[in-house]
């Protein structure tokens, strides 16, 4: 694999998509000839949004084969976990799950078991369930989703196990079907892989190199979207900021945030996620002029100490990161951050960790996604030392969360009496509506006969803040 070069020939063929439509017409046939009625597949992702989109996609495909689907895994027909690969506990819970599902195999010999995703792109992995794992019928990696027709026609034809996990810089596959799993909020891949090659991340392993979607198909998805009645768009990529690198057209993340920004409709629009060392202010700046454009900033530091950072290979420095932070609430005072954070790499010492403490305490985050360091095999600091005992990791981190958990409650005081322009999302449970401020923060608000706002924008008033979540009312 290539592991320094951007793929610029990435783009899979049209001819191989439409192999790919044959395929699926000949699944449908052998479906209805199989089948009295619609077949049933049972879909489950783990993981990031990114995977989500996958899932997303993967369900679309099924569709245009002629499944239908059920969310009772013992109603299905097919059963497929679109698998992550980020942590430790993502993997033996997906494990777990796996061999769980034996036994429906046992009373329906028909039953398709199908695996894809980061987990299955690892060799190891692909191996271990070809031994351990007999009663799974088909395992595909990241790199092969468009060959979903292709894959369970051979499955469906021959009756053997199929295995198509090859190692790739990666593909992008435009036009797939998609099947969403709502019309209020919408996922938008905008570029696929990774160059980084953190020393603690299996994800430029599994999801290749860095790969641009073109401008012009991004912009297509984003009217389709707005058009299906979509208020809330999130823009995905590994490293958004890398956008447009492979491309050969004069277009960055910055830009092509201004253009989805300046389409026609009533949208929000977000983006995960977001590295330091390629955010810039042409970018921070875009997000203070863009309306359409939430003022909410995921800015992973992962650890507010110099020599951690290089050891995780991020390509930034603590005072790199807090120019950022200033600069980003320079020109967006009311900017919300969120962050990752590990605690306990691989040498870390407690006096590295304060440093953290001391970053957090200074950005002053809504809230961060934190983790106990999980070593990933084939990462490099799954080969470091590690002398630090789980257990004192384990103190570490709840000194870590009680200091957020602190900023949090103490942000969210400052928001009572406040009003918000909030997108309503759904039922929190019966009667009590919830939806998101710009900033990310969950709002939970009772329904008010006579006044259908849910998928809708809606003024909130806060009358009661807790740590992580606040409660309002509508103000209109």
């Amino acid at each position: 694999m290539n592991t320094n070069k951007p793929s610029k020939n990435c783009f899979v063929p049209l001819d191989e998509l439409e192999k790919q439509r044959e395929y699926s017409s000949l699944v449908g046939s052998v479906l209805s000839a199989r089948f009295t009625g619609k077949p049933l597949a049972f879909v489950h992702t783990y993981g990031c949004q990114g995977n989500v989109a996958d899932g997303e996609r993967i369900k679309g495909l099924l569709q245009s084969a002629g499944y239908g689907f059920t969310e009772d895994v013992n109603k299905a027909d097919l059963i497929l976990y679109n698998t992550c690969a980020i942590r430790e506990h993502a993997e033996d819970r997906i494990y777990g799950n796996v061999g769980a599902i034996k036994k429906l195999k046992k009373s329906n010999p028909n039953l398709i078991i199908a695996l894809c995703g980061c987990m299955m792109q690892q060799q190891r992995v692909a191996d271990k369930i070809k031994k351990s794992y007999p009663f799974v019928d088909l395992v595909f990696g990241t790199h092969v989703i468009h060959k979903i027709p292709e894959l369970l026609y051979r499955v469906l034809c021959t009756g053997k196990r199929v295995f198509e996990c090859n190692d790739s810089d990666g593909v992008i596959a435009e036009n797939l079907p998609v099947r969403r799993d709502g019309t209020v909020k919408g996922w938008l891949p905008i570029m696929y892989g990774c160059n980084n090659f953190c020393s603690y991340c299996i994800v430029p392993y599994v999801r290749g190199r860095e790969r641009s979607r073109k401008p012009e198909d991004i912009i297509k998805e984003a009217k389709e979207l707005i058009a299906m009645g979509c208020k809330d768009i999130t823009l995905l990529g590994q490293n958004v900021n890398s956008y447009g690198k492979n491309l050969d057209c004069d277009i960055n993340f910055s830009k092509l945030l201004q253009q989805i920004n300046d389409l026609e409709g009533d949208f929000i629009i977000r983006f995960m996620t977001s590295h330091p060392k390629d955010c810039t202010k042409e970018l921070l700046d875009t997000m203070a002029r863009c309306d359409k454009v939430a003022k909410h900033l995921h800015l992973p530091f992962q650890s507010g100490n110099n020599r951690v950072l290089h050891e995780m290979n991020r390509g930034y420095t603590r005072e790199q990161y807090l120019e950022l932070a200033r600069y980003a609430r320079q020109v967006m005072p009311g900017l919300s951050m969120t962050s990752d954070v590990i605690v306990g790499f691989p040498g870390e010492t407690y006096e590295e960790f304060c440093d953290t403490l001391t970053l957090i305490d200074e950005v002053r985050f809504t809230s961060l996604y934190t983790f106990i360091f999980s070593s990933r095999p084939g990462t490099k600091a799954a080969s470091m030392p590690d002398p630090v005992s789980r257990e004192e990791k384990g103190v570490w981190f709840k000194e870590l969360t009680d200091l957020q958990e602190k900023i949090a409650g103490e942000r969210t005081a400052k928001m009572k009496g406040e009003t918000f322009t909030v997108l309503c999302e759904g039922y929190a449970k019966e009667g009590i509506l919830n939806g998101r401020t710009q900033g990310n923060i969950m709002i939970e608000f009772p329904e008010v006969e006579g006044k259908d706002v849910l998928g809708k924008f809606c003024k909130v008033k806060v009358t009661e803040p807790l740590t992580w979540i606040v409660r309002g009312e509508l103000a209109e």
